[in-house]
This record gives structure tokens, C-alpha cells and sequence, in this order.
């Protein structure tokens, strides 16, 4: 009889613990956490929490149930020497084919390593390589880039629907050694370039992709280029980054090619190039509170290079300040081009002691051989207004230099007040062949704009988008 009781009681106290164990392993698998993506904040982030710790995998996959994939758990180490390319490439797969949208993550307290790689879609669902809390390197330099590899590009994501690169963590471009190859500018004799290999690879490129959006990321010392779209859409980048030393050769910060929707805020950019650079193709895009400089300031171009059509239009800068820079709010294009520039508005910008504040050079060339050519593009319907501060007196604080045979129209000056940094001497603005107008009195006064529409922009069908 009392065997017969301890029989019942272990039976009772097994099925007890049955129930509870599958109650709670269907609980655990009901649940769902879903990921949402804001494209229209614009406000500053705030610092990135601590990151969780590494995730077990429960089934040896690296995926948990929450829908996160820790890099670590595909085998990547960390220490900045060993190979974790492969690590990332699997957790991009096993994140890519995952039905419900996905975290990919990048821990903080490592320095990864990772070769030129290409990160490939569409993705099943929206994709978010999040929680890039640790640090992510290329190999160190020319000569320790693999002969295989790519020169031109570093981490590249191609045809990505639905993506977000967020994060408090380092894009560190061991750039230093790039910039010191012999072709590199003012690396010569007299200031001149070298002959020899000079492909140097951008930082992070998106290629044919749609619905981004970059958050919070800190790029560093990019051998090039720090952030590049091409043919992508809708794109969000928002409270960013960027460094690089002032010398540092061609290391745009943000540079856009044939994209349009894009939207560019309260990001800080400092380097040896443009803090942003608006190429070919691109239209609908809104820049705002950028903090740029030492830098070559804010530019649409170069255009046109090489006897090419290209098409820029609505494009808004505002609200932002460029400061110890070459040049302000820049539109460049070369001789020979075609296509047109239209519909610009540059608007409530500070200049601290910047070289060129305000300039459109229609015969940009980056040597002292560039021939004469008659076509161009167009530039017309370029609104300034309310720029304030103060230039480099080695140059006027406005510069208006248009084609000969297609000259810049409808220029419009509003609120515009620009001293000198040092001194008392205002100089006097420069215009050829710079039609416009002043809405108001400016400092110094523009009396250069000529008035009305010219006759060969009348006649002339080549500028036409």
C-alpha cells in the first residue's frame, strides 16, 4: 500500500512538470517581435544602449528565438587579425532567407575583421543589419589587400529592399595607408601625382537598392568614398558620423548618384573632400543640419565630365553649418557636358571662415589643360537665401563663373551676409556671364547679376532633362 502511494505521487509530480515544461515551450514559440522602420524621423538619436550579450543558439544555427543573429555564434572572433568575412556572410544568409524579419548582430566589445564583400538581396522580409555596436575593419592597406579583391569597394549591399544600418559602433577604413600611394594628390614631386595603381575602395556602398536607412553609425579614416548610393531609392540617413583628416584624398563623406528621395539629417561631417556630393541622376533630395568642415563643403557635381549628359533637380540644402572649409554650397560642372542643374535651394546656412561660400564654376577642371569646349549644363533656378558668416579672404565670397555659350540663369539672392574673417576689406562678389537677381540688399552688394533671360538659352535645346 504505501509502495502503491509513492507510485501515485511520483505520477502526479511527472505530469506536473510535463504540463509546465510544454505550457511554457509554447509560450516561448508564440511569441513574435517585429522590427519598424520610421523613414521620416529626423531627430537626433539618442546613445546607443548596451547591447545584449551573446545568444546561445538553441538548435546550433546561431539564430534565437527572437528573431537575432549574432555574428559571434557563426564563428566570428573579434580580435581585428583573424578572418571573420566567412562568419558574416553566413549570418547575411541565414538572415536573409529567415520568413519574418531579421537582426543582424554585430556586438560591442569586438573588432571584427572583414575582406571586400558583397552582402546580396532581395531578402524574404525587412532585413535589419542592427546593433553594429562593435567596430568593423578592412584589411590593413594596399598590401595586405588580397590580389582577388576588389579595390574599389569594401562592404557593398546590393539590390536590398527594406534594410536599416544602425548602431553605436565604428566603421573604422584603415584609410592611412591608401592615401599615401604615390598617385595620390600632392603626394609628387611639387605637389604633383605619380604614375601607379590608385583604385582605393569606398567604405559602405549601397547598389540598386530601396527603402534604406542609416542610423547613428560613426564612419572613420575611409581609404575613398565614407557613404555611396547608386540607383537606390528612398533612401533615410540620419544622425551620423563621419571622419577623416582634412588632407585625407577624395573621402567624400555622403555621395549620391542616380538616386532620388533622399533625406540627409543632423549629421556631423568632417574630411578631406566634400562633406556631401550630389552626382548624375539624382533628384528629390533634402539635406538638413549638417555640421560640415574641415571639408570642401556641400557639392552638386562634378557634372558633365568626359562630354556626358546629366540631370540634377530639387535639391534642398537648409539649416546647417559649414565651417574651416574650400568651398560653401558648390555646383561644378565641366566644359564639354550637357543636360541641366535646376531647381536648387540653399537656405539658412552658416559660413565659418570658408574659402568660397557661395560659388557655381561652369569650367571646373582639375588640372590646367582642360580645353574649351561650348556645350555645358545648365544651371538655372538657384535660390540663396539667408546665408550668413564669414570667408577666407584669399578668395571673393561669391563666384559666379558661367558658360560662355550657356550661361547660368534665374540666380536669386535673399538675406545673404558674408565679412570677412580677418580683416576689413570686403571683396567684391565675381560674375560672368551670370544672370539673376537680389531680393534684398546683400553684403557685399552683388551689382555683377545681369537681368533677364539670354537669348541663348532660348535657342538652345541640348539643357533640357
Amino acid at each position: 500500500m504505501e509502495h502503491s502511494r509513492l507510485s501515485l505521487l511520483e505520477f502526479g509530480i511527472s505530469f506536473i512538470c510535463f504540463f509546465l515544461c510544454t505550457q511554457a515551450r509554447w509560450h516561448n514559440h508564440t511569441k513574435h517581435h517585429k522590427h519598424n522602420n520610421n523613414h521620416r524621423s529626423s531627430t537626433i538619436s539618442e546613445p546607443p544602449t548596451p547591447p545584449p550579450e551573446p545568444a546561445d543558439p538553441s538548435d546550433g544555427s546561431g539564430y534565437n528565438s527572437s528573431g537575432v543573429f549574432n555574428v559571434r555564434n557563426f564563428g566570428a572572433i573579434g580580435d581585428g587579425i583573424i578572418d571573420d568575412t566567412d562568419a558574416f556572410k553566413m549570418a547575411w544568409d541565414a538572415a536573409c532567407n529567415q520568413v519574418d524579419p531579421a537582426v543582424i548582430l554585430v556586438p560591442y566589445g569586438f573588432d571584427f575583421m572583414i575582406q571586400s564583400t558583397i552582402f546580396s538581396g532581395p531578402c524574404k522580409n525587412g532585413l535589419v543589419f542592427q546593433k553594429v555596436d562593435g567596430t568593423l575593419m578592412p584589411p590593413d592597406g594596399p598590401d595586405s589587400w588580397p590580389q582577388k579583391n576588389s579595390r574599389r569597394q569594401w562592404l557593398v549591399f546590393y539590390r536590398i529592399n527594406e534594410m536599416s544600418l544602425q548602431g553605436g559602433g565604428v566603421i573604422y577604413g584603415r584609410g592611412e595607408k591608401w592615401w599615401d600611394l604615390p598617385c595620390k594628390p600632392h603626394k609628387g614631386i611639387n605637389g604633383t601625382t605619380m604614375p601607379g595603381p590608385c583604385d582605393s575602395p569606398t567604405a559602405i556602398r549601397f547598389f540598386m537598392s530601396s527603402n534604406l536607412t542609416i542610423h547613428g553609425l560613426k564612419i572613420k579614416n575611409s581609404p575613398q568614398f565614407n557613404l555611396r548610393f547608386d540607383n537606390c531609392k528612398n533612401v533615410h540617413v540620419e544622425s551620423i558620423h563621419i571622419t577623416a583628416p582634412a588632407l585625407s584624398p577624395n573621402t567624400d563623406g555622403i555621395h549620391i548618384e542616380n538616386t532620388n528621395g533622399v533625406g540627409i539629417y543632423n549629421s556631423v561631417i568632417s574630411n578631406g573632400d566634400d562633406c556631401v556630393s550630389i552626382g548624375s541622376g539624382c533628384f528629390d533630395v533634402d539635406i538638413e543640419n549638417i555640421t560640415c568642415g574641415p571639408s570642401h563643403g556641400i557639392s552638386i557635381g562634378s557634372l558633365g565630365n568626359h562630354n556626358s549628359r546629366a540631370c540634377v533637380s530639387n535639391i534642398t540644402v537648409r539649416d546647417s553649418v559649414i565651417r574651416v572649409s574650400d568651398n560653401g554650397v558648390r555646383i561644378k560642372t565641366w566644359q564639354g557636358g550637357s543636360g541641366a542643374v535646376s531647381g536648387i535651394t540653399f537656405s539658412n546656412i552658416h559660413m565659418d571662415n570658408v574659402r568660397n561660400p557661395i560659388i557655381i564654376d561652369q569650367f571646373y577642371c582639375l588640372t590646367k589643360r582642360c580645353a574649351n569646349q561650348t556645350s555645358a549644363v545648365s544651371v538655372s533656378e538657384i535660390l540663396y537665401e539667408n546665408i550668413k558668416g564669414t570667408y577666407n579672404i584669399r578668395s571673393p565670397p561669391m563666384h559666379f563663373a558661367c558658360s560662355d555659350s550657356l550661361p547660368c540663369t534665374n540666380i536669386t539672392l535673399s538675406d545673404v551676409e558674408l565679412l570677412p574673417a580677418e580683416g576689413y576689406t570686403v571683396l567684391d562678389p565675381y560674375c560672368w556671364n551670370a544672370y539673376g537677381d537680389s531680393q534684398t540688399l546683400t553684403i557685399p552688394p552683388v551689382s555683377c547679376l545681369m537681368e533677364g533671360i539670354p537669348g541663348s538659352i532660348l535657342n538652345n535645346d541640348m539643357h533640357y532633362c
